[in-house]
């Protein structure tokens, strides 16, 4: 079953001739339980493509469906409702709160979705312990190595249980040793029926997934 479908989706930044195509029309299908890559040189489109996927950004045209249903063209507040509980984001800059504990970062997604103090609690310990950092809860980022850091980020990215994973060069501030136990943790949720997107430049990456999209000019030119 087809979990996205993009149809015509397209984001043009500007108007006239000097309007930025950043993202042409494209018809994209991801199935449930995917593993799948964007590659593409810088400026190529695909990060605006991954802002597409986890309505950060409104399309130009195009229709999105995202289990069936259009979301294309939603307001802010229905957009910020799916993301919260459906789609997890993890950015390549971790975007954690400083001040806060890695407990209470993973927490934040469920206290948006409304979750109970308890239930917030205890959820965010098991995904920490499961990213092993289940020693650290009260630590904050400032604490943590970068892994680590991105470690905390997959956590709170799968806090409210969400179908998709979005994930923005989640190993390019990263060395390799820690990047490939970051692969090992997506291949783990993959296999658990979450689908994951993975933005990356490195090409060595693509024998990890199971389906590779790559981007030219804001074309799509293999997927």
């Amino acid at each position: 079953m087809s979990l996205i479908e993009l149809k015509g989706i397209s984001r043009v930044y500007g108007s006239g001739p000097t309007a930025v195509h950043a993202l042409r029309p494209t018809d994209i299908s991801i199935e449930e339980g995917t593993f799948v890559a964007i590659f593409g040189a810088s400026g190529s489109g695909k990060s605006t493509m991954l802002n597409m996927l986890g309505l950060l950004d409104e399309p130009t045209s195009g229709d999105y469906l995202l289990e069936g249903r259009n979301v294309a063209k939603l307001t802010d507040t229905a957009r910020s409702q799916i993301r919260c509980r459906e789609i997890g984001i993890i950015f390549q800059s971790f975007n954690l709160f400083p001040h806060f504990s890695i407990l209470e970062n993973v927490c934040m997604p469920m206290r948006f979705a409304g979750a109970e103090r308890k239930e917030m609690k205890e959820r965010a310990a098991e995904l920490l312990a499961r990213v092993g950092l289940g020693d650290r809860l009260h630590h904050s980022p400032s604490q943590l190595s970068g892994g680590q850091c991105q470690r905390v980020a997959i956590a709170r990215s799968l806090a409210n249980r969400p179908a998709m994973i979005l994930a923005d060069e989640p190993t390019g501030n990263l060395d390799v040793k820690t990047g490939d136990e970051i692969l090992g943790i997506f291949h783990e949720l993959v296999g658990e029926g979450h689908t994951v997107v993975m933005v990356t430049h490195n090409a060595e990456y693509e024998k990890e997934v199971q389906r590779v999209i790559e981007l030219n000019d804001g074309i799509v030119v293999r997927q």
